[in-house]
């Protein structure tokens, strides 16, 4: 008997990519409060010059951990490039610093002139850029307004990356962004978790991830260890992710931002305590409340 025609299905398109990770931590002596000398981990932390089609684009200090992820996912949140598909390589090479993009047209560092004139140095360790309009552009975002998160699923979220093991338990000095789903009524998964100097490139390199991965964000999570600004909140909204956690605070600005987008915001979650800021209509609340204390 003849097999049926099944159609081709047709393959992802991936980027030419090297595997140029570095090591997270190095060891160094240290010496304490008696003169002892204890060996002690710290952060690495290395210059990246990104290069777009030959053009100079940006000097990131980044760990060093996923260099390629970061890379894409810092194109993809600053609207350099519009799909994943028109990235041909990312190539880095540690020797020179460098990480060189180059597109399926070979033509996209000629639109950095326009798109990069107008830049924002944002907040934070390492002080982000934004380039172009993406304070125009965030208007045209439309988070998806039929998805839930129940109080049992965040605070088991909360819980899992308190014990997630870290560079900043070994060594400090980082921030770590982490992107989680739903599992069950009381339950939420870690998807990744990425960790960097600074917050800024632990989200792009998240979002790179997700480019490489094909994951949708309608339904995801994002955490994050650092305060919540307007930076986090446009790239989270870029990544179309409709909840972001963070056990710190935020800014006006961030939560101007959020409240226009719509996002889900939800700041000071530790143990099983949150403050929710915008978007409140999202949460469930499933467990039994305290009582109050008279």
């Amino acid at each position: 008997m003849k097999e049926p025609h099944r159609p081709l299905l047709k393959e992802r398109h991936r980027p030419l990519l090297t595997n140029a990770a570095r090591p997270a931590t190095f060891e160094v002596e240290a010496y304490n409060e008696r003169g002892e000398m204890v060996p002690t981990r710290i952060a690495g932390e290395h210059p990246l010059t990104l290069y777009l089609d030959k053009r100079e684009l940006v000097t990131l200090m980044t760990l060093g951990h996923a260099p390629e992820a970061l890379a894409i996912g810092y194109l993809r949140n600053q609207r350099l490039v519009g799909s994943l598909a028109e990235i041909a390589a990312v190539q880095v090479d540690w020797e020179t610093n460098a990480c060189a993009i180059t597109t399926a047209s070979g033509r996209a560092g000629e639109r950095l002139p326009r798109r990069t004139r107008r830049r924002t140095v944002t907040t934070g360790c390492g002080q982000g850029t934004v380039f172009g309009d993406l304070m125009e552009e965030i208007d045209r975002v439309r988070l998806p307004e039929d998805v839930r998160l129940a109080d049992a699923q965040l605070f088991d979220l909360i819980e899992k990356v308190r014990r997630y093991e870290t560079i900043y338990k070994q060594a400090g000095a980082v921030h770590g962004c982490a992107l989680a789903r739903a599992t069950g009524p009381a339950s939420a998964e870690i998807m990744m978790f990425v960790e960097d100097v600074g917050r800024h490139n632990a989200v792009d390199a998240i979002a790179g991830l997700m480019w490489l991965e094909d994951i949708d964000g309608a339904d995801k999570i994002f955490y994050t260890t650092g305060r919540l600004t307007s930076e986090m909140v446009i790239k989270c909204a870029q990544m179309q992710i409709p909840f972001l956690v963070s056990r710190s605070g935020l800014t006006q600005m961030g939560y101007e931002i959020a409240r226009r987008v719509g996002l889900t915001m939800l700041g000071r979650a530790s143990g099983r305590h949150y403050l929710a800021f915008t978007g409140r209509h999202r949460l469930l609340r499933t467990l039994p409340q305290p009582t109050a204390i008279a």
